[in-house]
């Protein structure tokens, strides 16, 4: 219908090919259509057959069911589903074949092929690889795009040694997944490792992230299936997971000395969550204070509350901007957001606080200073909000700094700080296009030796800056900027 190749599905019941749902939904759509007859008639067994209610993802095998609005495990007592699986590996190990020759000869001129570009009149190879889409899994491929172009989390994970988890002739090797399989013995350090290597070398276009959505399905419940997810989620669960595994044990070594022996992660720049500190805390990790004030007694109360990333509010005055030729009031900036954030604001009635010298709930005031600041420092806009039974998105543009975000006016005692401690780079931006939380589509920005990408699932281009500052933004990754001086904080 709309002659996208991404995202094929093929529907069981008459053979016919449309787009997944974050493409365009036209395979849920010939569902749909199929359901119309059935308001009108009573079911019967030969309509039930008729239904249209179950198709196959052509690019992972992986079987779905539109009225269970879940994916489907089982096969047919005469192993109906498996035949379609073998019969696409065989359509597309043959196409391969047949294409591999046809490849080579384009990737060989220079003159045809898009992996190739002029940098200062020399021509290099683009080398970036893209991360196929196993079924409305873009929120996991942009985030994924994003962590591998953050210079210091990448590298310490690439230079991990390997774990082998299984042994034999089948080891690494899976052609489909489904949450029947069992295999506990599973890794998500060695997986996500794996993925990172994978990307950058330059030797394919597109990986295939199969190996580590199954450990995801494994070990995160709530992302099992192919509904899509919330990228932000995500990616806390993704980092909460990597920071516990590891620190577990490595062949016999606790990685939490390997990472001490790093010297790129020196203990001083750690910050504890839930336990011994990892490469995780070590660069995403920061500590705010929480002040809350008793407006009856005048107690203040402080504590210390570990973050990964600050989840920031667009403030309510810019919100009501839909379309982008409405230019009334001023733009929201990410500083905007951030003095929102930091600003002292009184608690309402839902979260009265508990004074301990009042003894009893108290109307009070609260504020936020940042204690200390990480080396990434991840910036969430909270773009989904509840209003009644509905979640909306806010669709505002944020303007944000490619470079230079400072954040020593935030700071709790900034007088502490050098003159480039509090000074970030952007790194990387991810961006949710569409209307809702459960639709629409994610892809990523992020810089690379100098130079802007876009990372589209599987597709990968070169971009410039003027495109990413215009990018309405839902996660922000800057990197801490280095003093010139600080070769030794490298």
């Amino acid at each position: 219908v709309c002659r996208s190749n991404k995202s094929p599905w093929v529907c069981l019941t008459c053979s016919s090919v449309h787009c997944g749902r974050y493409v365009n939904g036209h395979a849920k759509k010939h569902y749909e259509d199929a359901q119309v007859p059935m308001t009108n008639h009573k079911k019967t067994e030969k309509q039930e057959k008729v239904q249209h209610t179950v198709c196959m993802d052509c690019s992972s095998y992986s079987t779905y069911c539109y009225r269970c609005d879940d994916f489907v495990v089982n096969d047919t007592k005469l192993g109906l589903v498996q035949k379609v699986r073998e019969h696409l590996q065989n359509l597309e190990n043959s196409a391969f074949t047949s294409d591999r020759h046809r490849k080579r000869k384009l990737l060989e001129n220079s003159s045809l092929t898009s992996k190739l570009l002029k940098v200062n009149g020399s021509t290099t190879a683009l080398c970036a690889t893209g991360l196929r889409n196993l079924g409305n899994t873009c929120f996991m491929n942009a985030i994924l795009q994003s962590l591998s172009n953050i210079q210091q989390f990448c590298c310490y994970f690439k230079e991990l040694p390997a774990v082998e988890l299984r042994n034999g002739k089948t080891a690494g090797r899976r052609t489909y997944h489904t949450r029947s399989q069992g295999d506990n013995n599973v890794s998500l350090v060695e997986e996500f490792r794996k993925t990172l290597c994978a990307l950058w070398q330059g030797s394919q276009t597109a990986f295939s992230p199969e190996s580590l959505f199954y450990v995801v399905w494994k070990i995160m419940p709530n992302f099992r299936g192919y509904q899509q997810q919330d990228a932000h989620e995500f990616m806390r669960y993704l980092l909460d997971h990597l920071h516990l595994e590891l620190q577990g044990g490595f062949n016999g070594v606790s990685r939490s000395v390997i990472l001490q022996e790093n010297s790129s992660l020196s203990a001083s720049n750690k910050c504890c969550i839930n336990g011994a500190s990892t490469v995780v805390t070590a660069i995403f990790g920061g500590i705010l204070q929480n002040e809350v004030n008793c407006l009856i007694c005048g107690t203040e109360s402080r504590k210390f509350d570990p973050f990964l990333d600050l989840s920031l509010d667009i403030p309510s005055q810019f919100r009501n901007k839909r379309t982008k030729n409405q230019e009334s009031g001023p733009m929201c900036t990410l500083r905007d957001c951030l003095r929102s954030f930091t600003d002292l604001e009184e608690l309402d009635e839902t979260e009265l606080y508990m004074c301990h010298k009042c003894k009893k709930k108290q109307k009070s005031t609260k504020k936020f200073w940042i204690q200390k600041l990480p080396k990434v420092l991840c910036l969430h806009l909270k773009r989904f909000h509840w209003t009644a039974y509905l979640r909306n998105k806010v669709d505002t543009y944020v303007e944000f700094p490619l470079r230079g975000l400072d954040m020593k006016c935030y700071l709790l005692e900034p007088e502490n700080s050098g003159p480039e401690s509090c000074l970030y780079d952007l790194a990387a931006v991810v961006v949710h296009h569409g209307s809702g939380v459960g639709s629409g589509h994610y892809t990523a920005y992020a810089a690379h030796e100098g130079r802007w990408f876009h990372f589209n699932d599987s597709t990968v281009t070169l971009t410039d800056e003027e495109t990413v500052v215009k990018a309405k933004a839902y996660i922000l990754f800057y990197v801490e900027r280095q003093a010139k001086s600080g070769a030794d904080k490298l």
